[in-house]
């Protein structure tokens, strides 16, 4: 393949050499550019172009590297928790310097039109705001004790070497919200991006490592390896890792975890969602609307929290429909290159997630589903497909149970607020779910325990947009893990019960005798 033929040797994309991205880049980083394995090379989906390539990390490579992880951490894990909030300060800084050319690589790579991109960076940086604040704030309780002189209380302390395996769909967010709240907490940690957006993955970390090394600190306490599923695998079966971090589908999440667990390892895991949005009788509908379109066909549906069922009460299901159907193709004038300032919806990142958009299609058609907007992928280069509204199907439909990746939405009729929840919690998945209704019995039917079984529960918007602080994750097979904000810090810690006597008594608990 000839120099011309990489984009990051056009002028057009010079934010890819602002970011210090080359024709050929090293995949592995442990305080040194290194990689010896398969070269991969990244393609633009808007157009099918190659971007620039990456030299994958081979497993003597990993192995290396984990092990430098480690003898970082020893330093790391010394500084005091608001010196480490100081570094990941100035990690957000640093981001935030770098925010439009590195939202736009990730605009160009994974295939997010350019707001989500540079939205997708500030996530980043708010996270690092966050985890600052957090370094001076991590917490235990001191707890009455039974014992004359005793004292009870609590102790949390970093696990030590953390690893972290982040999706293609968010390639820099993800890998924020484990690295800045991991950091502060004293982890050091070994980052595995997916292998279709290696570039994010060195792009990120040439940020982060350059605060390390201004600061004289070892740059393997972020390290790096680009890999594929081998990689993966020794993460996962890593003794030296006591926390795995995973964020993927369900399928291979719940490989990861049973790896993790076979070895008495955490695994913190994001994984599939199945989400939906209830819209009541009473719903203001033009809420609806708005919130629905960008909630079902934003980010070409790739999102995690990407509402993938509208269980509609029967009295309004074809007046939200109709108004669906009206605003859907508003929005298909506006399909294209993921960069262009113009562009609200862009591809698929891959033939993969092509062929299941239309095998999905088809399986609909077939099981009496109806097109009422879309269906089809769109003849130009790239991986482009119509944002797509099925209804006709019932709620337990196969092909409605299972989540497919792509702007496809079941519209589903529902007779009451008890018979939408329960289509609601009906899937294996519990990520996120929405209610649109102005009844207060309803709001708070949906709240409490037998409402909604989703990690996620929100009232009059939609599934997607989460904020960095609340805690984000799911229930059932999205993984029970929780990143971010409230107290997902604990997910990278481990906790001591402790009790001290200042006595020269030893009372027994429980009034214990034994003399």
């Amino acid at each position: 393949m000839s120099s011309s033929a990489f984009l990051v040797n056009d002028s057009k994309y010079g934010f890819l050499k602002q970011l210090g991205l080359s024709e050929k880049n090293a995949g592995v980083y442990d305080g040194a550019w290194k990689g010896s394995g398969e070269v991969v090379t990244s393609v633009n989906p808007s157009n099918g172009k190659p971007i620039a390539q990456v030299v994958q990390g081979t497993l003597q490579e990993y192995n290396d590297t984990v092990a430098k992880s480690n003898q970082a951490w020893s330093t790391w894990v010394d500084m005091p928790a608001p010196h480490r909030g100081e570094i990941v300060r100035q990690i957000g800084d640093e981001l935030r310097k770098n925010l439009e050319p590195l939202g736009k690589l990730v605009s160009l790579e994974m295939g997010k039109i350019l707001p989500e991109g540079i939205g997708e960076v500030q996530e980043y940086v708010d996270i690092c705001d966050y985890a600052a604040g957090l370094s001076r704030m991590l917490e235990g309780k001191i707890l009455p004790s039974e014992r004359p002189g005793h004292v009870l209380m609590e102790q949390w302390n970093p696990l030590g070497t953390i690893g972290i395996i982040s999706a293609f769909n968010f390639p820099v967010a993800v890998y924020g919200w484990n690295n800045a709240i991991a950091l502060t907490c004293g982890n050091t940690m070994v980052w595995k991006g997916a292998p279709t957006t290696p570039l994010c993955s060195v792009a990120t970390t040439k940020i982060v490592a350059s605060v390390l090394e201004r600061n004289g600190l070892p740059g393997s306490i972020c390290a790096l390896v680009c890999g594929g599923a081998d990689i993966g695998n020794a993460m996962a079966n890593d003794k030296r890792l006591p926390l795995v971090s995973f964020t993927g589908s369900t399928p291979v999440g719940s490989k990861v975890g049973v790896a993790v667990q076979s070895r008495f390892g955490k695994s913190l895991l994001e994984l599939g969602g199945n989400n939906a949005i209830i819209v009541a009788d009473d719903a203001d509908i033009e809420m609806v609307v708005r919130a629905t379109v960008f909630a079902c066909a934003g980010t070409a549906g790739q999102r995690c929290t990407t509402t993938r069922r509208l269980i509609l009460h029967e009295k309004v299901h074809d007046e939200v429909v109709a108004r669906l159907v009206k605003s859907y193709g508003q929005i298909v004038s506006r399909i294209g290159d993921s960069l262009e300032p113009n562009t609200l919806l862009g591809p698929l990142h891959s033939k993969v997630g092509v062929d299941n958009y239309m095998n999905t299609i088809e399986e609909a058609k077939k099981l009496g589903g109806k097109i009422e907007f879309g269906g089809k992928v769109i003849p130009r280069e790239g991986n482009f497909v119509e944002p797509t509204i099925i209804s006709g199907l019932p709620a337990n439909s196969p092909v409605v149970m299972r989540e497919t990746f792509a702007p496809i939405v079941y519209a589903l009729k529902a007779s009451s607020m008890d018979d939408a929840i329960a289509i609601n919690n009906s899937v294996e998945q519990g990520l996120s779910s929405s209610v649109f209704t102005q009844n207060i019995a309803n709001i708070f039917k949906w709240l409490g325990p037998k409402g909604s079984d989703c990690g996620i529960v929100n009232v009059n918007i939609p599934t997607n947009g989460a904020e960095i602080g609340g805690a984000f994750g799911g229930e059932k097979a999205t993984g029970g893990g929780r990143e971010s904000g409230s107290d997902s810090w604990k997910q990278y810690m481990r906790r001591s019960t402790v009790t001290i006597n200042y006595t020269k008594e030893l009372p027994l608990a429980q009034g214990i005798k034994f003399e």
